[in-house]
């Protein structure tokens, strides 16, 4: 849904000019771009892709379902520079390349805990002074981690793309042209019915892997237990009961928290305030199903 709305030129543009600061100057903007011969040993193809005659802008919109995105993404990156390249006589790149990841989920052992972080490849050298010889940028965006922080114009962005990923758009809270088409375009009934044949198996695919995770927390707390109780009774019984009753009490806490989160989602309450009533991180949260 959101390939269709950036796919846009206008909003592209918009979306560029606040994310990176630069004005472009595109007709189109294609979907699942390839490059016409094969760069490199991975066939790479693109969410969405637009250039003009300067500048190559890259958007991928993804979740985090392998741990090797931040290096996946690199190689898309460099795969678009290298493709400009003509041969050994002929280094240079006549456009420069942006490529903007926008991750729609982040990994459960919280190690992303930033809203957007970019990678320049500029040198340093031993003075501590940044040398700039290379125009291009890699950014990663995490709408679901904006904070006061976030630059004003980037904040805007990550917190529409929250909401909407929640399902719970105010449309009063975006009042401006640009988020009204933006809305207009991603409803669904303007969304054909293979694309949202898509969406809800990506959906029910999110919502299985929930279910997974929350058995996996609920299996490991019950062998941890098991495995206290044995080992208590390897080295010694009053330290294996002690162990033991030590898990218990861990496992009680876990089946509590659990009840309070589900409790908590019974009375209405978004997510941000329960993790802020039971001190769990939004990451923890998507662990335990609805």
């Amino acid at each position: 849904m959101f390939k269709r709305a950036f796919s846009d030129p206008e909003i592209f543009t918009q979306f560029a000019q606040d994310i990176l600061g630069i004005k472009i100057n595109i007709d189109t903007v294609q979907t699942e771009y390839e490059y016409p011969q094969p760069i490199g040993f991975v066939n790479s193809k693109y969410d969405l892709f637009a250039e003009d005659v300067d500048q190559r802008i890259i958007v991928e919109i993804q979740q985090v379902k392998e741990g090797d995105f931040f290096d996946r993404f690199l190689y898309y990156h460099l795969i678009s520079l290298v493709e400009q390249v003509g041969g050994f006589k002929e280094y240079g790149f006549d456009r420069t390349v942006y490529t903007i990841v926008v991750l729609t989920s982040t990994p459960r052992d919280g190690s992303i805990n930033f809203s957007c972080a970019i990678s320049d490849m500029n040198p340093v050298n031993e003075y501590g002074k940044t040398i700039e010889v290379y125009p291009h940028k890699l950014l990663f965006l995490c709408p679901r981690q904006a904070n006061e922080t976030t630059p004003p114009k980037i904040k805007q962005w990550l917190d529409f793309i929250a909401d909407s990923l929640d399902g719970e758009i105010n449309q009063t809270d975006y009042p401006d042209n640009i988020w009204q088409k933006i809305m207009g375009l991603i409803e669904k009934r303007h969304i054909d019915p293979d694309l949202l044949s898509e969406i809800k198996d990506d959906m029910a695919w999110d919502v299985e892997k929930k279910r997974v995770a929350a058995e996996c927390i609920a299996e490991g707390l019950e062998q941890g237990l098991e495995q206290g109780l044995e080992q208590g009774l390897a080295q010694g019984l009053e330290q294996g009961l002690e162990q033991g009753r030590e898990e218990g009490k861990l496992a009680a806490r876990q089946a509590t928290l659990v009840k309070t989160v589900c409790q908590a989602r019974a009375m209405g309450l978004d997510e941000t305030a329960i993790a802020q009533l039971t001190g769990l991180t939004l990451i923890e949260l998507e662990a335990i199903p609805i």
